[in-house]
């Protein structure tokens, strides 16, 4: 993350990370905070009244349909622990589709996921993914993989660029 960076986080829920984006970016980025969840996002809304933040935009909607946002305008999108659900739900291909349109081309898609382990805390073992599983996923849709790493016990973070077509 950078000073300027707009970001989205897909499936925001409460907004935890939301915030500790936007104190990263400061007032000159931007975050863009989405979910379904009506109930997250109103959390969300009066976390960053009380703390007076005033660099994320939130949206109540469904992530795996087209967003209110350009295309190619996001330097990150970050989608926490929330892919497993949308795969479950059979949803994840809209996703993914619309987070490759909302990327910039020098662009990072970064994926935290919960270890494929049995729980708490988490998903049940049968629906959680593991780093092939999302890299199997994702790469379809023009994203090439550029690292993994242990975020902690639990999860694993994944990233992806878009993948460069080159034309002859």
């Amino acid at each position: 993350l950078k000073p300027w960076f707009t970001v989205l986080d897909m499936g925001c829920g409460p907004g935890t990370y939301s915030i500790a984006m936007a104190k990263i970016i400061g007032d000159g980025g931007r975050v863009h905070a989405v979910d379904l969840w009506a109930e997250g996002v109103e959390r969300l809304r009066e976390r960053i009244e009380r703390r007076r933040v005033k660099n994320i935009g939130l949206i109540v909607a469904d992530v795996s349909s087209a967003l209110p946002l350009s295309g190619d305008s996001m330097d990150l999108i970050l989608m926490a622990t929330v892919l497993h659900d949308l795969k479950e739900a059979g949803v994840q291909d809209g996703v993914l589709a619309e987070a490759r349109r909302l990327l910039k081309r020098y662009g990072t898609f970064a994926v935290v996921e919960f270890k494929k382990a049995p729980g708490p805390p988490g998903p049940p073992i049968s629906i959680r993914l593991s780093p092939d599983d999302v890299t199997a996923l994702v790469e379809p849709f023009g994203f090439a993989r550029t690292g993994l790493h242990e975020i902690g016990p639990y999860n694993y973070l994944i990233t992806f660029v878009p993948r460069v077509v080159c034309s002859a």
